[in-house]
């Protein structure tokens, strides 16, 4: 890497806000010899860029010796993210891979085929006349060979160890916040009916028993239901040509017996540091989650192990020693690039229009009272577009039938699992100021400009204290990183209506718990965002009155939900349980509580399918 490049690699014709500032202190980061740079940029800050910049400076293949790597990686959890750099024009140098499953196959009768299930993983022996011209391995040969690859995180760990896309001089992670998080998903082992073709065949037991140890428990299961899908897949290989169907259930049995035999022979090797922890919410015959407690030894060879110099950007790497610690990497060696936020203050403001708790004992008080307050915002917003964070499908449900007998339904949209992209593209392309109902948008979602002036984050965003990896850590006192994860997912909402110096837009929050999260995480609340807070204060709001809410918008006070069209899901025919068997690659996810805590667990395990951090490249080689 050559740390000098750095500035003069900018790709965009003149800097903005902080970048020139930004870029020379990378650049003095890196020069001054640490091999990883965390980058702090505020949203709007162009991290893109900055990423190009940065990838600038890898070592070339002119200048290096035969064995030292070359080029860079950009990855990001985010496929929206890709999407973006996809599309931006200062970025056409960037080579972007995906996926199997996102690429159709081109031989005749085949074109609704996605590669991952085409005939050359379907026949023995088939030998596939234009493979050259193979929409998957045209783009992976052109991003193998090209200075800048770019992918989303899933694929980038998935190849770890490729011969295709080898070690490289520069990775550049960008939204990294979640990267621990991330670590955890590609370690865990979810045991579902989904999950586990073969489920029926097995007798699930409760692994959980008080009488003995969860995880023993969960080890002998897995080596049982490891021999049953081995014995499956044989008879599958056995057979000279599959369906696509079937070639999915191969693939599918292939990498659950390397997740049980990895989780099993880690359990049993006396020298791993690995802790395991199980849940099994409903007990025999139920779905069963296995997860490493500390799994930032499995971003050693998936990412750390992938290059040579490391840049993390994010807006909320809110701690620098507790990020790298998850992580694995030791906070001494790592530097912190602070980029300050040009925003002003008084465009992004917070309002306190708090109603009281959503918590479980209180959830069934307070969710009536917010419904009003959404009434009173959207006479107070009459000719402007909202967003909701629901926090979960659940909230979002109820919320939705709530504004319904209020006489509002005219205005609001909401999402399922299934058509969430759809409903989502719909709402923006819409002249109409509609409020969306979201579930699990706080992230890479870029609201700029009349695409959405306010919203409203109705739920603290807490861990699910039932979860056996957040109560553990809580009983060794793990408070800070509880508090440090619900700061930075209401920090990245708080992004989603304000994307340049000159854009605006209002947050309202709901929830009690959101003003304690403010002073119970203060340590690590970025001085940019601290300004927000300060600035807290409560708006006088108009009374809720349905016809008002409905000025600006073809509908009246009396309009049923789903009659103008803006409702999906029940109404619409689409269905409001399982997840996604689609090609999707939505980021979404839920957690539930109150008195839909029962369907939100059901909710929560589809959409851990649905979102799996690999789900865009099950069955890649």
């Amino acid at each position: 890497m050559e740390p000098a490049r750095i500035p003069e690699s900018f790709p965009a014709p003149s800097y903005r806000g902080n970048q020139e500032r930004a870029l020379a202190d990378i650049r003095d980061a890196f020069a001054a010899g640490n091999d990883v740079v965390l980058v702090r940029a505020p949203t709007g800050s162009g991290k893109s860029l900055l990423a190009r910049s940065i990838m600038g400076a890898a070592r070339t293949v002119a200048e290096a010796d035969p064995a030292q790597p070359t080029g860079a990686y950009y990855t990001t959890p985010q496929v929206s993210q890709l999407d973006d750099v996809e599309a931006d024009d200062l970025l056409d140098d960037f080579r972007v891979i995906r996926g199997k499953n996102n690429y159709d196959c081109i031989l005749p009768g085949e074109h609704d085929t996605p590669v991952d299930q085409a005939p050359c993983v379907r026949k023995r022996g088939f030998d596939c006349t234009v493979r050259h011209r193979c929409p998957y391995f045209s783009d992976r040969a052109i991003a193998s060979n090209q200075p800048i690859a770019a992918m989303t995180l899933a694929y980038f760990m998935q190849t770890a160890g490729s011969d295709v896309f080898r070690m490289r001089d520069v990775v550049v992670v960008d939204e990294a916040h979640g990267l621990a998080e991330w670590a955890e998903m590609y370690a865990a082992v979810e045991l579902t009916p989904r999950r586990v073709p073969v489920w029926d065949d097995v007798d699930v037991p409760d692994v959980t028993d008080a009488t003995g140890d969860p995880v023993e428990g969960a080890v002998r299961f897995a080596e049982q239901l490891r021999e049953r899908c081995a014995a499956e897949k044989d008879q599958l290989l056995a057979k000279p040509e599959l369906t696509p169907d079937e070639a999915a259930r191969r693939d599918r049995l292939q990498e659950l017996i390397s997740e049980l035999a990895y989780f099993a022979e880690d359990y049993r090797d006396p020298h791993s540091p690995t802790t395991w922890v199980v849940d099994q919410p409903e007990g025999a015959g139920g779905a069963i989650s296995i997860k490493p407690l500390d799994p930032a030894k499995y971003l050693k060879h998936t990412v750390w192990d992938r290059g040579s110099k490391f840049a993390l950007l994010s807006a909320t790497i809110l701690n620098k020693e507790a990020f790298c610690r998850g992580v694995g990497l030791d906070p001494e060696t790592v530097a912190l690039v602070e980029v300050g936020h040009t925003f002003p203050v008084e465009n992004r403001p917070l309002y306190d229009t708090t109603q009281g708790k959503m918590t479980y004992e209180h959830r069934d008080e307070t969710l009536p009272k917010i419904a009003d307050l959404l009434v009173c915002l959207m006479g107070e917003h009459a000719d402007e577009k909202g967003l909701v964070h629901c926090h979960s499908y659940g909230i979002q449900e109820r919320l939705a039938d709530r504004l319904a007998e209020l006489g509002v339904a005219g205005r609001v949209r909401v999402h399922d699992r299934e058509n969430r992209d759809a409903q989502l593209e719909a709402w923006k392309a819409s002249d109409e100021p509609e409020l969306f109902l979201s579930v699990k948008m706080e992230e890479a979602l870029n609201l700029e400009g009349g695409l959405c002036r306010w919203q409203v984050l109705c739920k603290a965003p807490y861990l699910n204290t039932n979860d056996s990896r957040v109560e553990q850590r809580l009983e060794e006192g793990q408070w800070a990183w509880y508090y440090r994860a619900a700061l930075r997912t209401v920090i990245q909402a708080c992004g989603r209506v304000v994307r340049s110096p000159e854009d605006y837009g209002a947050t309202y929050l709901a929830d009690d718990s959101l003003l304690e999260l403010f002073d119970r995480a203060s340590a690590d609340v970025p001085d940019w965002f601290q300004e927000q807070v300060d600035r807290l204060s409560t708006p006088t709001l108009p009374a809720a009155d349905p016809a008002t809410a409905l000025a600006g918008v073809d509908a009246s006070p009396s309009a049923r939900t789903g009659s103008s069209g803006r409702r999906s899901g029940r109404e619409s025919g689409g269905s409001t349980d399982g997840a996604s068997s689609s090609r999707s690659s939505s980021t979404a996810s839920s957690s539930g509580s109150g008195s839909d805590r029962t369907a939100n667990k059901t909710e929560a395990e589809a959409e851990k399918r649905e979102n799996h951090p690999l789900s865009d490249v099950w069955g890649d080689g």
